[in-house]
């Protein structure tokens, strides 16, 4: 196996929408930067970012109860919820500026208008959604959102999720119409195949990173193994961003930063039931979440989901969790053990006294029968029918474990987190939902965090492409209705000829 020495200002590790959304920005800002991408399998967009390893939700808080919470005085709190709804605006802005700029085409491949909805069964269940609606709409925000315990009406927004249940059953929901179906496959592959057509840029498919090692000089030294040639190479570059998934937190770990230690993973597996049959297809048009069951962690949200991928109509149910050692679907069942190391033992060790329940609850879900599962769509979908849904296996989600000052040792994390070297020259990405639709945000703050020298040169450049950065949207109604307006025009989810 012979070795070959190259040199770059930016390596990107993961083919996944980070790195790909962090490569466009950075091209636009610095168009002379040479940027190198090493992917380990064959393509982009087939593990965390593929179609069908997550539910393709645009996540804005507009039904996705777990990012609204009571408070003890029994008030409302929406702060996360208006958060990540201001970071998916974001997301739409820039999206919205490379179709504009003609450097991603066919908007309708990637995002598609599907509204969204919450759905709620029992009466402690109805009064936290009648609050939780009362709280929000009167946010500039989510100001569309209608809300419903009429069953009459109800079946009117869901006929499948109506059909069959029992008419004493106290139930409401809340509706979005603006909400969104996201492919994010189809928006990494096509922001690579832009990225791909760019001066200075190298991307590299079948090329897995071994190690990542500071050099005396300050850069890092990446070793990459090349499988088409089989050969061993040695990249270095001044910034490495690893965007790997829950790859990353083992790379991480490699370049023995301070800000490495004390983090472990705790690995989640997903499963959903997916349908096909176009009877069952075209009696929902919409996404519809749940409350997720007591004593279980926020990704077990139940949801059915009209999905388009591939140019295909399906539903998808789920997620059914389930524990894997496996870090990433086409990882390694020594992944969880290879990660625990002498400064996150401990950390580890209390995250697992802590989270027996979890972990009780996950091989519960393992154990599950398909009919089982189709009893849990049942809840939603009364009259269901075994023969029309087929299980399909998900992507693996890498929840951070930390130490943090209010919740002790060992504390789970359930969100997305940009882990950085003191000097910026480092940076990681931890965590899953609501990660891809919050990508642009999540991006800009790495930017933010790691090229400080540079922002007040780029932040006119970083205006053209978002318009709202830098202001609340949630502050200023004026321009949300601009930016919302012409984005949602730009990316073709309304109808021209309605638009005033």
């Amino acid at each position: 196996m012979n070795n070959r020495q190259n040199t770059t200002e930016v390596i990107l590790v993961g083919a996944g929408i980070m790195s790909a959304t962090l490569g466009t920005l950075l091209k636009k800002l610095e168009p002379d930067w040479h940027i190198t991408m090493f992917e380990k399998l064959d393509k982009a967009g087939k593990e965390s970012s593929n179609e069908w390893n997550n539910a393709g939700t645009g996540h804005a808080a507009l039904c996705e109860l777990n990012y609204t919470t009571e408070k003890q005085d029994g008030s409302m709190d929406i702060s996360k919820a208006v958060e990540i709804n201001e970071q998916f605006q974001v997301s739409k802005q820039f999206w919205s500026h490379l179709v504009d700029g003609n450097v991603i085409r066919n908007p309708q491949e990637f995002i598609q208008p599907l509204p969204h909805m919450s759905f709620v069964h029992g009466e402690d269940n109805v009064k936290f959604l009648e609050k939780r609606f009362e709280a929000l709409s009167n946010h500039p925000l989510f100001q569309e959102m209608e809300f419903s315990d009429d069953p009459e009406r109800i079946k009117e927004w869901i006929p499948l999720i109506m059909e069959g249940r029992a008419p004493e059953e106290y139930i409401a929901a809340t509706k979005v119409a603006s909400g969104t179906d996201v492919n994010f496959g189809a928006l990494t592959r096509k922001l690579f195949d832009n990225l791909e057509n760019q001066n200075n840029v190298d991307i590299h498919y079948n090329h897995s990173v071994d190690d990542i090692k500071r050099m005396e000089n300050g850069s890092w030294e990446v070793k990459v193994h090349n499988f088409e040639d089989d050969m061993l190479e040695y990249h270095t570059a001044n910034f490495v961003f690893i965007g790997a998934g829950g790859g990353a937190l083992p790379l991480l770990q490699k370049t023995e930063i301070p800000e490495s230690k004390h983090i472990g993973g705790f690995p989640i597996s997903g499963e959903f039931l997916v349908c096909s049959n176009p009877e069952v297809v075209d009696q929902h048009h919409v996404k519809v979440y749940g409350k997720e069951p007591v004593g279980t962690p926020p990704m077990t949200v139940p949801h059915i989901d009209r999905r388009y991928i591939q140019g295909k109509k399906t539903l998808l149910f789920g997620p059914f969790a389930g524990f894997s050692p496996k870090f990433l679907k086409t990882g390694s069942y020594m992944d969880l053990l290879g990660s625990i190391k002498p400064n996150n033992v401990i950390t580890m060790l209390a995250a697992g006294a802590k989270n027996i329940p979890l972990t009780k609850y996950l091989v519960q879900q393992l154990m599950l029968s398909k009919e089982q599962r189709i009893e849990a769509l049942r809840d939603f979908v009364p009259n269901a029918k075994s023969e029309d849904w087929d299980l399909v296996v998900a992507g693996q989600r890498v929840q951070v474990i930390k130490d943090t000052e209010a919740d002790g040792k060992g504390t789970v994390q359930f969100g997305t987190e940009v882990i950085h070297s003191k000097d910026g020259s480092m940076a990681a990405l931890l965590g899953a939902s609501p990660g891809a639709s919050t990508s642009v945000s999540i991006m800009l703050d790495a930017i933010k965090k790691c090229f400080p020298q540079y922002l007040k040169e780029w932040e006119p450049k970083i205006k053209e492409m978002i318009p709202s950065y830098g202001e609340s949207l949630a502050e200023n109604p004026e321009l949300l209705h601009a930016v919302y307006a012409s984005s949602s025009l730009t990316l073709g989810l309304v109808d021209k000829k309605n638009e005033k």
